[in-house]
């Protein structure tokens, strides 16, 4: 999508469909200069009890020449809360609806802001627009079924022209980043192998000039990252461990971040097989490791200024005769062994592997792992939000401050101590599952104790946002790419 800033008035925006907004209890949409047009979609507002609320719509098709041949008015609800949240989710609607009229321009006219949030303003709702505008037909051979893209997207903002073009530029990388995200998760499990996601890692990287490098079954084996290793044992798709590296351009030393992400590609459960239901969605399950890779692509077009590592862990848990049992007591790099509790709780014996070696291996300043990694995270916050778990209180808040810049939605749960004793039990140094209860913080704990104390170090627990089973606000049914625009807010401050 090409996106172009510009300071017209909706009136004179050429477009398929032209779109503005109004607040919760406005009476006309807001920044039309055009008396007209405004008067005429006043009118309608008031014919059709337009009530300005959050997914309020109205659609005017015009019957005579103008510009555009439809208008949109959205309704963003009360004027309130982050600067450009209600914005993203207006422009995520208006770029939804467009793509429904087959509509290959969108224009879209924002709302007069409040004092300094032009920029914000600007950003998040090229970020909208880009999250609407997503949609996986890439195996699609019914032409009726493909709808023409959304090719260009003109937004008239609010100030001066150079002062907005980077926050645009910087909402472009964010959105264009979590459709890469999107993408992978979307991606039948058969397609997308740990093999696969390698080679598609590498070319992305090529492409937004990162180092990586991709270790095999062999090299893991020599390394000893026992516990990734046994995960994998019941698949004919060897593991791979793909190794990303950023470098800012700019001089002077610089915070060194690593970025784990769980990749497992298809989770059957393993020998404690998963029921049919529950197992129809888990291609999704390597969206920790997309939300990494689609961070690290975006980091040059941002500006970061530190050091990235990421390092994605890919594998299948799969059943075949290989496969490791519930009751085996696992190495890990660390040199702590794991009693398998339960094989369907393979995410965290990947992840501590790749934390025990990324800590030693890159010796990094920040650390977080990213994961769909509980179900009792989606029982304690629900579907939309991700569970944040830490020991150190500044990086824990850096991250919901994060969040909250991105429209993204983060909570922070507990990592009570006392709870690890429910891990610590059997023939083993640890269980990779403990009591019923408290499973979302049973899982952290167990991660907890495979990196150094003194390593500033979060979990963010994906499970919930990373796959939509129904259409939200800025996302179709599929992967919502969940936790890239949080990561890309937090490495621009860092």
């Amino acid at each position: 999508m090409r996106v172009r800033l510009n300071n017209r008035d909706l009136a004179e925006q050429k477009a398929d469909v032209a779109a503005c907004f109004a607040y919760e209890g406005d009476k006309q949409p807001r920044g039309i200069a055009d008396a007209g047009l405004r008067r005429v979609l006043s009118r309608q507002m008031k014919l059709e009890r337009f009530q300005g609320r959050r997914n309020d719509r109205l659609v005017w098709n015009l019957d005579h020449d103008a510009p555009a041949r439809r208008y949109l008015v959205i309704g963003l609800g009360r004027p309130e809360g982050a600067a450009g949240e209600a914005l993203r989710t207006g422009c995520a609607q208006a770029a939804k609806q467009a793509s429904e009229f087959k509509a290959r321009s969108l224009a879209v006219k924002l709302p007069p802001p409040d004092d300094g949030r032009a920029a914000e303003e600007i950003r998040a709702a090229v970020e909208g627009a880009l999250l609407g505008a997503y949609r996986f037909d890439a195996h699609l051979t019914d032409p009726a079924r493909r709808d023409p893209r959304i090719e260009s997207l003109d937004i008239a903002g609010n100030g001066t022209l150079a002062a907005l073009r980077k926050a645009a530029r910087l909402g472009e990388a964010a959105g264009e980043a979590v459709w890469l995200a999107r993408d992978l998760v979307n991606e039948g499990p058969s397609r997308l192998t740990p093999r696969a996601m390698a080679r598609r890692a590498g070319a992305a990287a090529r492409r937004t000039g990162l180092k990586s490098r991709v270790l095999g079954a062999l090299e893991l084996k020599r390394l000893g990252l026992k516990a990734l290793l046994s995960v994998s044992r019941g698949s004919d798709e060897p593991p791979q461990l793909v190794h990303l590296v950023y470098r800012p351009k700019t001089r002077g030393k610089s915070k060194r971040v690593l970025l784990v992400g769980k990749g497992v590609t298809f989770d059957s459960g393993g020998l404690n097989l998963k029921p049919g239901n529950s197992m129809l969605h888990m291609k999704g399950d390597m969206a920790g490791a997309a939300a990494v890779l689609a961070t690290m692509t975006a980091l040059a077009a941002v500006g970061c200024r530190a050091e990235v590592h990421g390092l994605l862990g890919l594998t299948e848990n799969m059943t075949g005769g290989a496969a490791y049992k519930p009751g085996d007591i696992l190495d890990t790099f660390s040199g702590k062994t794991v009693e398998v509790g339960n094989t369907d709780a393979e995410g965290r014996l990947v992840l501590c592997d790749l934390l025990a070696y990324g800590a030693k291996r890159i010796k990094p300043d920040l650390l977080l792992d990213v994961a769909t990694l509980t179900g009792a995270c989606v029982v304690a916050l629900g579907p939309q939000a991700t569970g944040v778990f830490s020991r150190h209180d500044a990086l824990r808040e850096a991250l919901l401050e994060a969040g909250e810049r991105a429209g993204e939605k983060l909570w922070p749960l507990p990592m009570y101590e006392e709870y690890l004793q429910q891990l610590q039990k059997g023939p083993a140094d640890l269980c990779n599952v403990g009591g019923r209860w408290g499973g979302a913080t049973l899982a952290a704990l167990f991660l907890g104790e495979f990196v150094p104390r003194e390593v500033p170090w979060v979990h963010l627990d994906i499970a919930g946002p990373a796959f939509a089973e129904s259409d939200t606000a800025e996302a179709r049914e599929g992967g919502t790419g969940a936790g890239v625009r949080t990561l890309l807010r937090w490495l621009e401050s860092v």
